[in-house]
């Protein structure tokens, strides 16, 4: 179960809205979506998780380019939703690195739904084994808000309620929970 909501800072404090991503394809996407609830060029939070597995900040201050902090990219790499954060940058790798290559498949005729005699499972794909385990991004993205790189990963399930109620936004965030 996913949730994600957005968090846009105004003249009279937070503004929360739930949001569905099911039309969302690129991070670029998600920063326009963002970029449209705040039309004064505030400061908006994209807060997205998925039940105690990860959370994902986006921050998107104006025409900037977003930020971004994942709490477990293992976890999000296995989510529609977390690839949309996992961008190569941020995985510190080179565009199309996770990319298959097609002439390294091995096809050995198991592509005809043939057993593999592989006893160990299959191996991860190259985009799965450049993932690390772990918390990824801008670990800082919320430091000038009140929420110190060591608070954010030290964040418990409840991580997204954590980070409102230390931004002062805990109620707003509710009413759309």
């Amino acid at each position: 179960m996913y949730f994600a909501a957005l968090l846009a800072r105004t003249e009279d404090g937070w503004e929360a809205s739930d949001t569905e991503l099911d039309d969302v394809e690129t991070l670029s996407d998600l920063a326009d979506l963002a970029r449209e609830a705040s039309p004064d060029e505030d400061t908006v939070l994209v807060l997205i998780e998925q039940e105690g597995a990860w959370f994902g900040v986006v921050r998107v201050d104006g025409e900037d380019d977003p930020r971004i902090y994942v709490s477990e990219a293992a976890a999000a790499a296995r989510s529609s939703y977390g690839e949309l954060l996992l961008t190569d940058e941020l995985l510190g790798r080179e565009p199309g690195d996770g990319a298959p290559d097609l002439d390294a498949l091995d096809l050995d005729g198991t592509e005809d739904g043939e057993p593999e005699d592989d006893a160990e499972g299959p191996e991860p794909s190259s985009a799965e084994s450049t993932v690390p385990h772990g918390p990824v991004g801008d670990a800082d993205i919320l430091e000038d808000l009140g929420v110190s790189e060591k608070e954010l990963r030290a964040l418990s399930e409840d991580a997204l309620t954590e980070i409102a109620e230390a931004l002062g936004a805990s109620e707003t965030l509710e009413t759309v929970r």
